[in-house]
């Protein structure tokens, strides 16, 4: 690992060209105004478009980095092949469309800094800031999701969904070696994995923005 680099922000991507030209700017500005050593992983996970151009028109080679691979194997592959390839002493996942604004990433690091191991954003609760919410059958579905995750899996989590975490990587590399499930499910793997590990795992409120054209398919993957 490059012991200078201390944020790593992973970006899974599937077909998400345009939608990269319009928030990796929003990303360069706020990392460009911080004092530490960073770098960006964009993940084209089987994309058909220019997904993995997209991050040469911001980023140097020394800021951004690209993994690219086919076939489409999912969000949770996707992320395992961002991680294998950070050097950050702390990982920030986080979506393409940004849901979560990057500005947002001080209110989970702080976290970490206080003796936790893994901080994730949480659109559920009470001081979450969900600007504009999903389809009601969407966030119904996500809200069953989560429940049955707390009845059947693991308690004290309420939101294990959203795609906004933050974690070292010293704690990372284990659990992700562990991971086995590719798709947008991995979330609860990878918290379940973490809370069997004694893991200190804090759910922090985050401002949250759907947005349409969502990769997350009702019924397979839900909210």
């Amino acid at each position: 690992m490059d012991s200078s680099t201390f944020l790593s922000i992973i970006i899974p991507a599937f077909n998400e060209e345009s939608r990269l030209r319009e928030t990796l700017p929003g990303l360069k500005r706020f990392l460009d105004r911080q004092d530490y050593a960073w770098e960006v992983i964009l993940v084209d996970d089987g994309s058909e478009d220019d997904t993995s151009g997209v991050l040469q028109e911001f980023f140097t080679p020394e800021q951004g980095r690209g993994v690219r691979y086919t076939p489409n194997r999912g969000k949770g592959y996707a992320i395992r092949q961002g991680v294998a390839a950070a050097r950050g002493e702390v990982l920030l996942f986080t979506d393409a469309d940004f849901s979560t604004p990057i500005t947002e990433f001080p209110r989970l690091v702080q976290f970490l800094s206080q003796g936790f191991d893994i901080a994730i954003g949480s659109r559920s609760l009470p001081e979450s800031n969900v600007v504009e919410h999903q389809a009601w059958y969407r966030e119904g579905m996500g809200k069953v999701f989560n429940l049955m995750v707390r009845l059947l899996l693991f308690r004290g989590i309420i939101d294990t969904q959203c795609g906004f975490k933050c974690l070292r990587r010293e704690q990372a590399l284990p659990l992700f070696e562990k991971l086995t499930l590719d798709g947008f499910s991995y979330d609860v793997e990878l918290l379940y994995l973490a809370k069997k590990r004694g893991l200190k795992i804090a759910e922090v409120p985050v401002t949250w923005k759907n947005h349409p054209e969502s990769k997350v398919v009702i019924f397979r993957d839900v909210y």
